[in-house]
């Protein structure tokens, strides 16, 4: 029998693991402005349908300022707990599980509808947006850096319209498919749950941007501090992020009470509209002024804030409320959110050096959304010993005689 001699010199080839093909650096920072854009609308997109959950469950409505307290406490704790991981552990591996946990609170919007899961989704939302936002807008400075690595003005401009567009267009759609299409509440998560898989697969493509600290550092929570060296600057950037957030958090939370209140008006598409207005208003200025230095940018935003709340006031004043006037005052406030929220974001990306970038950003984004949440809960409370009218122009006053206090700080030259 003929024996088949094999070679002995070889031996078998090992299968070498398949990398997955990346994106290129532009393709990228596109992906993760998309992928924070999608999570953003996510986090706002509830805001108009609160009236539904409360005719369904029969929500007081101390009720629903316990469910919006939930989702603060769990953005603040997330930032303070994990908005900083990504400068040590990579800004994929850290957003990733970011939009991971928003597609899993979508799914408990849509399969547990009582009031204890509207409670969790809600409380998921803010781990996940609190995870991401800082992460996300780092990532985005760090695809669009020279080779100094110093970030590009177009990566402060992308990131902040990519967060307040977000914001604007979620609450306006919800409000859009709750009245228009049957299922419209369902339809809103189902298309947000999409917007969020094709993020995550999007991000998972992109280049690290990050690269892991080795050995990995000892765990800390997240400190609140401001670079030594431009100590001033940050506290005015951050100052900035509290008044104007505390705006826009009133109008996410409370708009919908206000126009079923004083103004008569229940509409889901009204409500969604006048979020839309607000931060949409915010996206146009941020898109009109990409050349504008970010000290001007703070500076030209005072006037329309302070002028937004006193039209704000005035429509729940006059006789008859003027709807008009609710929709016009939350625009002209509008302008000056955004412009104050570009320039003070730009300040930080700019002030902060790569290794400590996400960093800074959760101390700034923490500094917002604790405007964005104590403002708002204490409306809500004294909403059940107030009027509403009373309720806004109490919270018009706190907020314009914050804005007059922080101008001297907020309209310094930067280096002064």
């Amino acid at each position: 029998m003929n024996s088949i001699a094999y070679p002995t010199t070889l031996s078998p080839r090992r299968a070498r693991p398949r990398s997955v093909p990346r994106l290129s650096r532009t393709a990228a920072f596109w992906a993760v402005a998309f992928a924070f854009l999608a999570l953003t609308a996510f986090a706002t997109a509830p805001s108009p349908l609160y009236g539904i959950y409360a005719q369904q469950d029969h929500l007081a409505p101390l009720t629903l300022t316990v469910v919006y307290a939930v989702y603060a406490i769990g953005v603040v704790a997330s930032l303070l707990l994990a908005g900083h991981l990504s400068d040590t552990h990579g800004r994929r591996t850290v957003l990733i599980p970011g939009l991971a946990v928003a597609g899993a609170a979508s799914v408990v919007f849509l399969t547990w509808t009582s009031l204890p899961g509207l409670l969790v989704a809600r409380l998921l939302t803010g781990l996940a947006l609190g995870a991401s936002v800082a992460t996300a807008t780092a990532y985005i400075a760090d695809l669009d850096a020279g080779t100094d690595g110093v970030p590009s003005a177009r990566s402060g401009i992308v990131a902040t319209i990519a967060n307040v567009g977000g914001l604007a267009v979620g609450p306006l759609m919800a409000g859009v498919l709750a009245r228009y299409v049957p299922g419209g509440v369902d339809l809103t998560f189902l298309v947000l749950l999409a917007g969020l898989i094709v993020a995550t697969i999007v991000v998972a493509r992109a280049p690290e941007s990050r690269e892991p600290v080795e050995p990995r550092p000892s765990y800390r929570p997240q400190r609140l501090r401001a670079p030594a060296e431009a100590r001033g600057q940050f506290i005015a950037a951050t100052t900035g992020a509290f008044l104007t957030f505390a705006v826009g958090g009133l109008l996410a939370g409370l708009a919908g009470r206000f126009l079923a209140g004083p103004l008569h008006h229940t509409s889901t598409v009204l409500a969604g509209l006048v979020i839309f207005l607000n931060f949409g208003a915010g996206v146009l200025v941020q898109s009109t002024t990409t050349r504008w230095p970010a000290h001007r940018l703070i500076v030209a935003g005072l006037a329309p804030m302070l002028i937004g709340l006193i039209v704000l006031v005035a429509s729940a004043w006059t006789a008859p409320p003027s709807l008009a006037l609710f929709l016009i005052g939350s625009t002209i406030a509008g302008v000056g959110q955004g412009a104050i929220i570009r320039g003070s974001l730009s300040v930080v990306i700019a002030l902060a050096n790569p290794a400590e970038r996400a960093g800074a950003l959760a101390t700034y984004f923490t500094a917002g959304y604790v405007g964005v949440s104590l403002p708002v809960l204490g409306a809500g409370v004294a909403l059940q010993y107030l009027s509403p009218r009373v309720t806004l122009l109490a919270f018009a006053i706190a907020v314009g005689a914050g804005i007059l206090a922080a101008a001297p700080l907020l309209v310094r030259r930067p280096g002064r």
